[in-house]
């Protein structure tokens, strides 16, 4: 059962059943005790754990707040810059904080190297890492396609390898295996503030530690020693009560939640895991939870500090990290009488399977009401695909259930064995993983599943699949253990029926090949015609014989980097050295045309694809050429087809872009609710800023574009009444009072309808005194040139 409580004021006393809010007092460790240099991880000599500052920074806050802690706040809070005199307001104030690593993927790291090279820096500031995961295409298994994407990719490989030598960046090699994979089990640490360049990082939430997805531009302040900035968030408390069985897994517990909240639900928030159900749980299995996060908005999940996530820093390697963890464990979790402004609470004894989708992450189905939904709602019954793995449920415990169920099912027919009448596809997260499960049996049994193991990368998660079994338009479902199944999502084609599910149903419904199929009560049979039960997965969190690490994919910065050179070739068309952006003029904005008014759900996929156009994220003008694509113009309910004021035509979304650019003609773009969900990538606000607009007016903003948006010197202002959206029409024009633009003050639009009177409507934003100069300056790293003149 899941009672969910959204309080006026705050959820009070929540964090171990009290009452009370007055502080207690907590019990607190000797500065000797904290004083030691332990460092973070195994591969970096000079990154280390500081809990004595972190302490040093709660104790002053704690003085000035006088009240207790959630989690979520002590980890913020502890890695303040100026704690002494950092205005703190949860959902108000703009905490400046020092992060303790930066992390990117492949895809992302372009641009953000790109950037942090304009900064002139000879390396970052703080410890940083790449990951070479999503330039991988799924297409016959995972050898091939791990060499084809190396020859394919080579150019963009080679400067990512240049640049992390020269710039003192560990570099995760392709094949490696997925990046929130990679940190978890190597870099994340109980305490700790990772940002990382994709909406995914948050999946280090299930080693308590905050991991917050970012753009590239915001990464790059803090490789260069800048303190990162972050609107406090509020906090949504989750009590896990009771103990998972049978086929209620981890993935369970935020398919259920995002049913409760949406898909912008979390928004401006962190959602706090606590309560005596915690402990139950494996740290891949609260990872997965804190991972799926991002779907509903949330700008990170933490799980308490447990013995589980003890044991899984002695499993990899970081034995020292656990104990020092454990000395400062009473500020691993909440204080008691801490306050929420959100309560849910879930019994895990009670929680059913899920499953969510089509289409969307936040429409949740218990299993047994599911295959009424496909009936009543008309989606393809057939499974035709299963996809297990992706950076969400790619661990050994993930895997090693996984394939219980499929043992389960071949040894009931031996010698032929019942194989899954869906295609399977097996994706490890990382190579670690792959190694351990080829060592211990579970790959194998996959193979002979039927089973095709892809490389240790995103792959079909994102897009990167090259599927042949349906054609582009023909309506059919996929299952699969992943976060995200927007329209096209997967494998480019919007009549798919993308649903994720735990790994265990995606496995158990492969075999009977149908949405149908509830292996909780419904029937197989065998090769006799007896009908059997499928045993509900078993599978440990740990291996017993530890982890295999396989090859060794890392690649460490040279001690001498004065020699190296990045690999940057002028005449490239992956690769684009930046220009800046010109600064504002100073004046008011007018006659400006509505590019493309967005109708309904338009997330980063639909702003900037990924599949094909991931090998452009380096290259800023080919990539523009995919701007807004996918975004439906209310005018004709179509995608990619907008009027071009000038011309009267209809054509594609980025030629009228580049058309108006050309002409000196400045843009903006209307959307609806959420705009912006999804991943993180910064393409979505880099592409409208490099192809000529100047603002992006919505009833309300995913935090991450918004943010992104203001680092591009880009305007994201929302209807200071969401019901004004209906009043624009596409063929208005609009002024935009940019000379308004002041902290905690609306500016002014005025509409000029094509045929009537012009009239005003009220903006909100959210720019405080920084970010209007990022604005004034043409973008942040514009500023921070500026500044460093």
């Amino acid at each position: 059962m899941l009672a969910t409580r959204q309080l006026q004021g705050l959820a009070r006393g929540r964090v171990l059943g009290g009452a009370s809010t007055t502080l207690r007092r907590m019990a607190t460790v000797s500065n000797s005790s904290l004083d030691k240099k332990v460092r973070q991880n195994i591969h970096e000599v000079n990154s280390f754990v500081n809990y004595k500052k972190m302490a040093e920074n709660l104790a002053i806050v704690r003085s000035r707040l006088n009240r207790p802690l959630t989690l979520a706040e002590k980890i913020l809070y502890s890695h303040l810059d100026d704690p002494e005199g950092q205005d703190i307001e949860r959902g108000v104030s703009y905490l400046k904080l020092r992060p303790d690593r930066v992390a990117c993927q492949d895809a992302t790291a372009q641009m953000a190297i790109l950037q942090f090279m304009s900064a002139g820096m000879p390396q970052v500031a703080n410890p940083t890492t790449v990951h070479c995961d999503h330039l991988i295409e799924a297409q016959v298994g995972g050898p091939k396609d791990l060499a084809r994407a190396i020859s394919i990719n080579k150019e963009v490989y080679d400067f990512l390898a240049s640049a992390c030598a020269k710039y003192n960046i560990g570099f995760w090699k392709p094949g490696s295996g997925i990046i929130h994979q990679i940190i978890l089990e190597n870099y994340a640490f109980p305490g700790g503030l990772l940002i990382g360049t994709d909406s995914h990082t948050p999946n280090a939430g299930g080693l308590s530690m905050a991991a917050i997805g970012v753009g590239g531009a915001d990464a790059v302040d803090v490789m260069a020693n800048l303190p990162w900035e972050l609107k406090a968030p509020k906090v949504i408390g989750v009590k896990l009560t009771g103990q998972m069985s049978g086929w209620t897994a981890p993935k369970d517990i935020i398919l259920k939640v995002a049913g409760e909240l949406t898909v912008k639900g979390g928004t401006g928030a962190i959602v706090e895991y606590h309560g005596p159900g915690v402990a139950g749980l494996s740290c891949s299995g609260a990872a997965t939870v804190c991972n799926m996060g991002a779907e509903i908005g949330a700008t990170t999940s933490v799980f308490d500090y447990t013995e589980q996530q003890a044991a899984y820093l002695k499993a990899t390697k970081r034995p020292e990290v656990a104990a020092f963890a454990d000395s400062f464990a009473h500020e691993l979790k909440a204080d008691k009488g801490a306050e929420y402004d959100q309560f849910l609470e879930i019994n895990l004894t009670e929680l059913e399977p899920h499953i969510n989708g089509p289409f969307t992450p936040d429409l949740a189905t218990p299993i047994s009401k599911f295959s009424a939904a496909v009936k009543a709602n008309n989606w393809p019954e057939e499974l035709k695909v299963g996809l297990i793995g992706s950076c969400t449920n790619s661990s050994y415990e993930d895997m090693s259930r996984g394939a219980s169920i499929a043992r389960d099912a071949l040894n009931q027919q031996v010698p032929i064995g019942l194989k899954a009448k869906s295609a399977f596809v097996v994706t490890p997260g990382s190579e670690q993983i792959r190694a351990t499960i080829a060592r211990d049996g579970q790959l194998s049994t996959f193979e002979e599943f039927g089973g095709v193991v892809l490389a240790n990368a995103c792959g079909p998660c994102i897009g990167q699949w090259d599927r042949q079994d349906v054609k582009k338009g023909e309506a059919n479902s996929i299952l699969s253990s992943y976060n995200r199944n927007f329209t096209g999502r997967n494998d480019g084609n919007p009549a798919t029926h993308s649903f994720v599910t735990s790994p265990d149903l995606v496995v158990a419904m492969s075999i009977a090949g149908t949405l149908h199929f509830n292996p909780l009560t419904d029937k197989l049979k065998d090769k006799d015609g007896n009908e059997f039960l499928l045993a509900p997965p078993t599978g440990k969190g740990l291996p017993d014989r530890g982890f295999d690490p396989g090859e060794d994919t890392y690649q460490a910065p040279p001690k001498d980097r004065s020699t190296v050179q990045v690999q940057v070739s002028p005449t490239s068309d992956r690769l684009q050295v930046l220009q800046p952006f010109n600064a504002w003029d100073g004046k008011d904005a007018t006659d400006l045309p509505i590019l493309i008014k967005a109708k309904g759900k338009t997330t980063t996929d639909h702003i900037s694809m990924a599949g094909p156009w991931l090998k452009y994220r380096g290259h800023l003008d080919n990539i523009s050429n995919n701007m807004l694509i996918g975004a439906i113009n209310e005018a004709n309910g179509e995608a990619n087809k907008v009027k071009n004021v000038t011309t009267g035509e209809f054509d594609a979304v980025p030629a009228v872009a580049r058309d108006y650019k050309a002409k000196g003609i400045k843009w903006v773009v209307i959307g609806d609710w959420n705009y912006g969900e999804g991943s993180s990538r910064e393409h979505a606000a880099l592409e409208p800023r490099h192809l000529g607009g100047l603002a992006i007016i919505t009833r309300s903003f995913a935090r991450i574009h918004e943010t992104n948006l203001k680092k591009q010197g880009m305007l994201p202002l929302t209807f200071s009444d969401p019901a004004d959206y209906d009043k624009i029409k596409p063929e208005d024009k609009v002024d935009i009072l940019c000379t308004e633009l002041a902290v905690g003050k609306p500016l002014t639009m005025v509409v000029h309808p094509k045929d009537g009177k012009s009239f005003k409507i009220p903006l909100s934003h959210t720019f405080n005194e920084a970010q209007i100069e990022w604005f004034k300056n043409g973008s942040a790293l514009n500023t921070m040139a500026k500044a460093n003149k």
